[in-house]
């Protein structure tokens, strides 16, 4: 039965020379529903009605730029013999950290410069950052990629998986842990959860660390089962260190800023301050 078995195109349209692929397009999707939902809160939370399409636009190529620049970097044995492959995107290659890591000090620049809070920016994009993570995760989906260890068929149907998912993890021969669901799946929690927590009306700046911390507990036991990390060492893996100290950080600034009275301000007000 296996060998029937054809995994989805990845092309979505072909026009001539030119394709488009679903990877772009699902990451497009994540972004644009991301935006709307920013945009929609950052109205009601008395911020400027075009503040998030003016900050996404240097964020998203910063991101995608910082992004591919931290997957190339942990992957410089293969770019120095093949510098060609650099610019090669759309085959995929980017590091979510990385991505993160661009927009916050892009977010953190644009505050600055338009004086605005920062931590009142963040909290404020955190449901949406999650929700774009998520919906994202089905681009890898596409591309067959991002996977974890190898598995059985009868495992991937005892999950009660639909079929077209089991079918898209049967890559050369074999079925592999649908990594990017399970991502998936958590960042959507994730997304409920900091919803929720808005009405609970945190002290700014801990909704965007809450973030910070549930995502980066997903992603360590994920990543734990991948078969393609990033390698810091031949045993560490580069996306469970990045998660452990992202935790810590987020922790530590929680209880700094509230011992250090800069966090007086709360996610509901609508007036500028720490």
């Amino acid at each position: 039965m296996e060998k029937n078995i054809q995994p989805l195109d990845p092309i979505a349209i072909s026009l001539g020379p030119i394709q488009v692929h679903w990877y772009g397009l699902i990451i497009g999707a994540g972004i644009a529903l991301a935006l709307i939902i920013a945009m929609r809160e950052g109205e009601r939370r008395g911020l400027p009605k075009d503040i998030f399409a003016d900050l996404m636009l240097w964020a998203i190529p910063i991101a995608i730029i910082s992004a591919r620049i931290y997957y190339v970097i942990f992957q410089w044995d293969f770019y120095s013999q093949n510098p060609g492959e650099i610019i090669k995107i759309w085959n995929g290659g980017i590091a979510i950290h990385g991505a993160l890591i661009g927009s916050v000090i892009t977010a953190y620049v644009f505050a600055k410069k338009r004086k605005i809070s920062f931590w009142k920016l963040a909290d404020i994009a955190a449901p949406s950052i999650i929700l774009g993570q998520a919906i994202g995760r089905w681009g890898n989906f596409m591309n067959q990629e991002a996977h974890g260890r190898e598995v059985s068929r009868a495992f991937l149907e005892n999950m009660y998986l639909p079929e077209f998912i089991i079918d898209q993890m049967y890559i050369n021969g074999a079925y592999y842990h649908p990594t990017f669901l399970y991502e998936s799946i958590w960042n959507i929690i994730g997304f409920i959860i900091l919803i929720l927590l808005r009405r609970v009306n945190l002290r700014r700046g801990e909704l965007f660390l809450s973030y910070v911390i549930w995502y980066s507990i997903g992603r360590f036991f994920v990543e734990g089962l991948r078969t393609d990390s990033l390698m810091l060492t031949e045993n560490l893996r580069i996306a469970q260190t990045i998660s452990i100290v992202l935790i810590i950080v987020a922790l530590v600034l929680i209880f700094y800023r509230r011992a250090e009275g800069l966090a007086k301000a709360r996610y509901l007000d609508k007036a500028e301050g720490k």
